[in-house]
């Protein structure tokens, strides 16, 4: 199919079971909060050699958190719940309680009861106050309509008190929605590029965790070096177009994948719709040529985006492979 004069190819993005939580994160001015938030989330590109991905998924205005001050949604996702539980304590102990007039939260709303599975942040973070911490356990209404307790903890530091709710629940998710951008030149990926992410920056339930949003080292499944389980997708490399299998055309001579975590099938594929959209209005005209995905057929993860199904209207709720 045609979008704005770019193929869209008929092929599908693969992507794989994750773990995944929503914190949120406060302090008195929105410099403080997002200088806190960038080193929360730095190095948090891919979940190879970082532990996890994670950025942060919304601004929030003083309205919508907990405290009434400026905030960050940050979502952080792993390939296991014992991972997740692992780096994010060491994350926030080191960027969030380390940084003035912070404070953190759960984002993701629900007790024991809801989400059994639980990721510590003040839970492990209150030894740092020495004994000289305090709990305090308060009734909260959830947006399920019902009341439970939720149990914060106040650490006395420097300025003040860093006050951290005990834990927040994990969930399972997605990550590894693709998609390729294919141009005449860097100039036609980069304008295609940053439209998309512009556009996907504030859909809910989704991160693209490398830098700028994009990525130019996608990668393929394994390696001719055993100690690698991804390297270079050779296929995409414009100078290995003489001595490897190439999925560019002639005329092309740059590529960026743009790279989707998702809480859900249905925002990941509905941030793919937005995003591939809003590439091809930007940059038919500087020379992008293709829009395509990565997979691995089907070797890598259950969940497949096809990218012809995105813009057929049809609801796009279902994973592959679901039951």
């Amino acid at each position: 199919m045609q979008l704005h004069g770019v193929t869209i190819e008929d092929t599908f993005a693969e992507a794989f079971d994750m773990k995944a939580t929503r914190l949120i994160l406060t302090a008195d001015d929105r410099r403080w909060c997002d200088e806190s938030a960038a080193a929360m989330c730095g190095f948090g590109t891919s979940v190879i050699a970082c532990g996890i991905e994670t950025a942060v998924e919304q601004t929030l205005s003083p309205e919508q958190t907990p405290d009434g001050r400026p905030g960050v949604a940050i979502l952080a996702f792993a390939v296991s719940g014992k991972e997740l539980e692992k780096q994010i304590p060491r994350r926030a102990g080191q960027c969030v309680l380390t940084c003035p007039t912070t404070a953190l939260y759960a984002g993701i709303p629900g007790g024991r009861d809801v989400h059994p599975k639980r990721v510590p942040i003040g839970k492990s973070l209150r030894y740092f106050g020495d004994g000289h911490q305090i709990s305090k356990q308060v009734q909260q209404l959830d947006p399920d309509g019902k009341t439970r307790p939720v149990r914060y903890w106040r650490i006395p530091v420097m300025d003040g008190e860093f006050v951290c709710q005990h834990d927040v629940g994990r969930v399972d998710a997605i990550g590894g929605g693709n998609f390729i951008l294919v141009g005449r030149s860097m100039n036609s990926v980069t304008v295609a590029c940053r439209a998309a992410i512009d556009a996907m920056r504030e859909l809910p339930g989704i991160i693209t965790p490398f830098p700028g949003g994009a990525t130019r080292s996608g990668s393929k499944v394994g390696s001719k070096y055993a100690a690698l389980f991804a390297s270079t997708n050779d296929a995409f490399c414009p100078t290995l177009r003489e001595v490897a299998s190439s999925e560019l055309p002639a005329e092309a001579n740059a590529a960026i994948e743009i790279v989707i975590d998702g809480m859900s099938f249905s925002e990941i594929a509905e941030s793919m719709r937005v995003g591939i959209t809003a590439a091809c209005e930007a940059a038919a005209s500087e020379g992008l040529l293709r829009v395509t995905a990565g997979n691995y057929g089907g070797k890598l993860g259950r969940h497949h985006f096809k990218l012809k199904d995105l813009f057929s209207g049809e609801s796009l709720g279902q994973p592959e492979g679901s039951p």
